[in-house]
């Protein structure tokens, strides 16, 4: 006969299969290996000058939260990037708009939207994390802010970025084009609407992420996409992995698609499975429209295997490590 006290012991005994199995998982997800440390990924061809500035640091055995912060800050100062930083195409009215966030091993992150006036949104957004109580600042705040902590206001409109604008308002047209960054080969061409993100796993096996952008060329005054945004443009989990998206920002934000890779990579998937899932999961949504645009994903896990994958051909990822130095993959695509 099943008595209560059976009832009691075989419920106790599976709990206690349930938490060994979960004490497994967990150091089976925690298993990195030592060999491929430190590394750090970043998307598209310009990432490759931004690791190695973040190679500088964690080739030191310095941490990756400072790794990242200085490595995107190379594709912000490039004038020859539209794309990203003080160079970027602005909006329709003429501004110029940043966006960025940055998250550390520990779970802390800061962001800034649609800041002008400002070169280096990357940095902001560390002080937001660091000095602030808050995870984002917008607009005019988000730019006081940054010249409160000593940062100089500057017009980021550049004569390059004026002209294009000024074509552009001749045939007003507002639509992305697919992986424009590639063009010609050279990054940062005309209506690039594309992002800088970056993973970097330190000597210490802790991992950080950031992500850049001027945004969608020539977009709404006031748009945001998913870069700016914890859990769609960027996410880390230091007992997992991290990840980080790139292309039309608001199909990542409807899916939650940073998030959801870490979030698959704990259950086990690959980094390019994981990657792959959150792709198909747009597509399974919005069939018609994923035809017309791009939307690719980049992870790391904590065992130091990366990997990624895009609705579109042309996606690319850069990696920098001690067997891997400067080389550019490209990702898969389902398209």
């Amino acid at each position: 006969m099943f008595n209560r006290r059976k009832f009691i012991q075989l419920s106790a005994a599976g709990s206690s299969l349930a938490a060994l199995s979960q004490t497994s998982f967990a150091k089976a997800l925690n298993t990195t290996d030592q060999s491929t440390l430190p590394v750090v990924i970043s998307t598209w061809d310009f990432g490759i000058a931004a690791n190695q500035e973040a190679w500088k640091t964690l080739s030191k055995g310095g941490r990756a939260l400072d790794a990242v912060e200085a490595g995107v800050r190379i594709p912000e100062a490039d004038m020859n990037n539209h794309s990203v930083g003080r160079a970027g195409y602005p909006d329709r009215d003429g501004h110029v708009t940043l966006d960025a966030c940055i998250m550390d091993e520990l779970g802390n992150c800061g962001a800034v939207a649609g800041m002008e006036d400002i070169d280096h949104p990357i940095s902001v957004a560390r002080l937001v994390m660091e000095k602030t109580p808050h995870v984002m600042l917008v607009g005019e705040g988000a730019t006081q802010f940054a010249v409160e902590h000593g940062f100089k206001r500057m017009k980021l409109l550049t004569p390059e970025s004026e002209k294009a604008w000024k074509e552009w308002l001749k045939k007003a047209e507002y639509k992305p084009v697919i992986n424009f960054e590639n063009k010609q080969g050279l990054p940062g061409n005309q209506y690039n609407h594309d992002t800088i993100g970056m993973l970097a796993l330190d000597a210490k096996g802790n991992i950080s992420g950031a992500c850049t952008t001027s945004g969608m060329a020539f977009k709404l005054h006031g748009r945001v996409g998913d870069s700016p945004i914890i859990g769609a443009g960027l996410y880390v989990d230091n007992e997992v992995g991290g990840a980080t998206s790139t292309g039309v920002g608001e199909e990542v934000i409807r899916n939650v698609g940073s998030f959801l890779v870490v979030e698959l990579m704990r259950q086990g998937y690959p980094p390019e499975q994981a990657c792959k899932e959150a792709v198909m999961r747009i597509i399974k949504k919005k069939p018609e429209i994923a035809k017309q645009i791009q939307v690719g994903f980049l992870a790391i896990n904590k065992k130091g295997e990366h990997g990624a994958y895009a609705i579109q051909q042309g996606f690319s990822y850069a990696v920098c490590n001690s067997k891997k130095q400067d080389t550019l993959i490209k990702g898969k695509s389902y398209y």
